[in-house]
């Protein structure tokens, strides 16, 4: 059986319930509240057959951990965790795929900040990227805190916690998908960069960036343009900018220099 998580919080439920409604296995309400959006989700887990029980201020942090939980919680099956395998056989299938664009992967080297990674997740389910990837240790997991931040894109978005970020970097090099970090140091702009190809994208660590190992496995380093007082950008910003060339690409169609 696959372990349970929660995500906390009226948005980020809402969207578990809209879009991976099965995933639920049971919530916990605050029942006396006046709060017509709670109401509404407790209406909607009882006619889908979802168990509810009611939980008061305490036990709702208690479940939630320091989340604002705005007096719901759902306690969900992580059906898109991936361990090392299940990533390679995802990639492995996407590669063979030639219907849908070009395989999409997002690579956070040892990103700490929960607040960080739901921001990241987030975008990555707008954007289409088709799998996270980040060390499983040293760096943030997926959390009620993620969960909430990332507002529902954390229960559709696979995530693969893998023990070592380097030798994953090696077989996707094999596959031939096309390794880019972004770095201060990058001789290429992230708008001249051909980006419509299988791309795994990666994203350093706070205030530290890329580590050299990571850097120095990657086919391409780039960088964004900055043309004011501050030298870098929070590492979720600078994720949502690549990913949004990224996808601007390939719905044109054509490569940056066409």
């Amino acid at each position: 059986m696959s372990k349970s998580q929660y995500v906390t919080g009226l948005r980020a439920v809402e969207q578990l319930m809209a879009t991976k409604k099965s995933d639920v296995r049971r919530v916990y309400a605050e029942y006396q509240t006046a709060n017509p959006r709670v109401e509404a989700l407790i209406a909607q887990a009882n006619n889908l057959g979802i168990e509810v029980q009611a939980a008061n201020r305490a036990r709702l942090k208690q479940i939630g951990g320091e989340v604002r939980h705005q007096g719901i919680v759902a306690e969900v099956r992580r059906s898109t965790n991936l361990d090392e395998a299940g990533l390679r056989s995802l990639v492995e299938e996407r590669l063979q795929d030639s219907e849908k664009s070009p395989l999409l992967l997002l690579l956070l080297d040892g990103v700490q900040d929960p607040h960080n990674l739901g921001a990241c997740m987030r975008t990555a389910d707008a954007t289409g990227v088709d799998a996270i990837i980040a060390p499983r240790h040293g760096a943030a997991g997926l959390t009620s805190t993620v969960s909430k931040v990332a507002a529902g894109a954390a229960e559709h978005v696979p995530f693969a916690a893998v023990g070592n970020l380097a030798r994953v970097l090696g077989w996707l090099t094999d596959y031939g998908v096309f390794i880019v970090g972004t770095s201060d140091a990058g001789a290429a702009s992230l708008y001249d960069t051909d980006l419509d190809r299988p791309l795994a994208l990666v994203m350093g660590r706070e205030h530290t960036g890329l580590g050299k190992r990571i850097e120095g496995l990657c086919d391409e380093l780039i960088s964004l343009p900055m043309q004011g007082a501050v030298s870098s950008l929070n590492v979720s910003v600078a994720t949502g900018i690549c990913l949004y060339e990224v996808l601007r690409q390939r719905q044109r169609g054509s490569r940056p220099d066409s």
